[in-house]
C-alpha cells in the first residue's frame, strides 16, 4: 500500500513546496516563484498520481495523502464556522471602474450593506465616476486618496494619507467610532511583483518590482505600528496567503478575516486561482468572511463580519 516511489515523491514534493514557499518565500527568487505561484498548480499531478498507483496497486494511501496536503495548501479543505457579526466591513478592488457603472457598483455595495467600504484603483477612469458613485450610496461619507476610497457609515474622527515611496499610490488610514472607541481603518494597495515576466523566462522587471514593493510593505507596516487600539487593515495587498509579506503584514496587523471565519479557497482574484484581497485585524473578532461572486471588476469583494 505503501511502496510507490512516485507517490512518495509527489508527497514530499508537495510538502517541500508549500514549506519553503511559506517559510523562505521572498528571500529567494526560487521560492518566491513558489510563493507566488496559484496553490491549485500542485495538485494538478494529483490525478496522475492516483491512477498510476491504482494501476500499480500499492502507494494509493501515499498518493492521497499527498493530494489531500495539496488540496489543504490550496485552501479547498478550508472551513470556518459563521455567525453573525455586528460590524460590516467589504474590501474591494474595483479595477478604476472599466467593467461596471457607478450605478451598478453602488447597487453592489449598498447591497452588501457594509458598515466600512475600502476600494482600490478608485482613480476611476471616467470622469464624474466618483460624484454618480456618492449618489448611489447615500448614508455613506467619502474619504479619497490617491487610488484608494474608503467609504463609511460610522462617525468619522480623522482621516489621513501617506505616501508610498517612489510610487503615486497612497495608503488612506480612516479613524471611525465603533462601540465608543476609535478604529483605525488602512487601507492599503502595494503594488504587484512583475510575476507573469518572470514565468515568461524575463526576469529583468522582477527585481525591480521586488524592491519597490518591499519599500511599501514597509510603509504599510510603519502605518499599522503607529496605530494604537483598534485597528483594522484591508485591501488589495497583491499577496497570496503564504510567505514572509503576508507573515509580517499578520504579526503586525493581526489575524487573517478569511483564515479566522472564511470556507473554501476564498479566490479573490479568480483568473489565477489566488487570494490576493485580505483583511487583518487587532482587537476585532471576524465571525463571517465570503468573496461575493461579482462580476464588477476582475476582483471580486470580500466581505467580512466582525465583533
Amino acid at each position: 500500500m505503501f511502496r510507490s516511489r512516485l507517490a512518495w515523491l509527489y508527497l514530499i514534493g508537495v510538502a517541500l513546496i508549500w514549506a519553503a514557499a511559506d517559510l523562505i518565500g521572498e528571500r529567494t527568487l526560487p521560492t518566491l516563484l513558489l510563493a507566488y505561484t496559484p496553490a491549485l498548480v500542485w495538485l494538478l499531478p494529483a490525478p496522475l498520481v492516483v491512477l498510476w498507483t491504482l494501476a500499480r496497486r500499492r502507494g494509493l494511501a501515499v498518493a492521497l495523502a499527498g493530494t489531500l496536503l495539496a488540496a489543504w495548501s490550496a485552501g479547498l479543505l478550508h472551513w470556518r464556522p459563521q455567525t453573525q457579526g455586528e460590524l460590516r466591513v467589504l474590501t474591494f478592488n474595483v479595477a478604476r471602474g472599466y467593467q461596471t457603472t457607478p450605478q451598478r457598483l453602488g447597487a453592489l455595495l449598498a447591497g452588501s450593506r457594509a458598515d466600512i467600504i475600502l476600494l482600490q484603483e478608485a482613480n476611476f477612469a471616467e470622469g464624474g465616476y466618483d460624484e454618480a458613485l456618492a449618489r448611489a450610496l447615500p448614508g455613506y461619507r467619502v474619504l479619497r486618496a490617491y487610488e484608494t476610497t474608503t467609504l463609511t457609515r460610522l462617525p468619522v474622527i480623522s482621516s489621513r494619507k501617506v505616501n508610498y515611496p517612489s510610487d503615486w499610490r497612497e495608503v488612506l488610514v480612516t479613524r471611525v467610532r465603533w462601540r465608543g472607541q476609535p478604529l483605525s481603518v488602512v487601507n492599503a494597495h502595494p503594488g504587484r511583483l512583475k510575476f507573469g515576466n518572470a514565468l515568461a523566462g524575463d526576469f529583468t522587471l522582477l527585481r525591480p518590482s521586488l524592491t519597490q514593493r518591499a519599500g511599501q510593505i514597509e510603509t504599510v507596516l510603519d502605518v499599522i505600528g503607529g496605530e494604537s487600539g483598534l485597528l483594522l487593515l484591508g485591501g488589495d495587498l497583491n499577496t497570496p496567503p503564504r510567505g514572509l509579506t503576508y507573515r509580517a503584514l499578520r504579526r503586525a496587523a493581526g489575524p487573517d478575516a478569511f483564515e479566522q471565519a472564511g470556507r473554501g479557497p476564498g479566490w479573490t482574484f479568480p483568473s489565477l486561482k489566488t487570494r490576493i484581497d485580505h483583511q487583518l485585524s487587532r482587537g476585532l473578532t471576524a465571525t463571517r468572511a465570503r468573496v461575493l461572486d461579482a462580476r464588477e471588476s476582475d476582483h471580486r469583494p470580500l466581505l467580512v463580519e466582525y465583533r
